[in-house]
């Protein structure tokens, strides 16, 4: 049977590393298994929230992280009201931004977008090997 558990965040700087430790300490608390990876899981947990806060959620409104664990797979949503499509930019280094969703596709197993109306969903997944 999957687990699954999810928290709002508000649209504060704060809510980054709180996000974080929330899916660490979730993920230790059911003894999931995700291959030594959790630096991984750490890093996309920060930089989905981050552009969460940054570029996705409305002023007043609150985005929502959540962990599903089923069987060998993890996945973790992070979904928003705002508009926008978030998109890998793929050319140029010049930018100072714009490099967060390119670590979160190298390092996860799976990743996409899922618009909804209002807002999207960014979501990965990792296997346990």
């Amino acid at each position: 049977m999957p687990l699954s558990r999810q928290r709002r965040f508000p649209r504060a700087r704060g809510s980054v590393p709180a996000a974080r430790a929330f899916a660490l300490e979730t993920l230790v608390e059911w003894g999931a298994d995700v291959a030594g990876r959790y630096d991984d899981v750490r890093l996309c947990v920060s930089e989905l929230a981050t552009n969460a806060v940054l570029h996705g959620v409305p002023p007043g409104r609150e985005f929502c992280l959540t962990l599903v664990v089923d069987g060998p797979l993890l996945r973790i949503e992070v979904r928003d009201s705002g508009g926008g499509c978030p998109r890998v930019i793929r050319e140029g280094g010049e930018e100072c931004g714009g490099r967060g969703l390119r670590l979160v596709e190298a390092l996860a197993d799976d990743f996409g977008v899922t618009v909804h109306s209002p807002g999207k969903t960014v979501w990965l997944v990792f296997k346990a090997s």
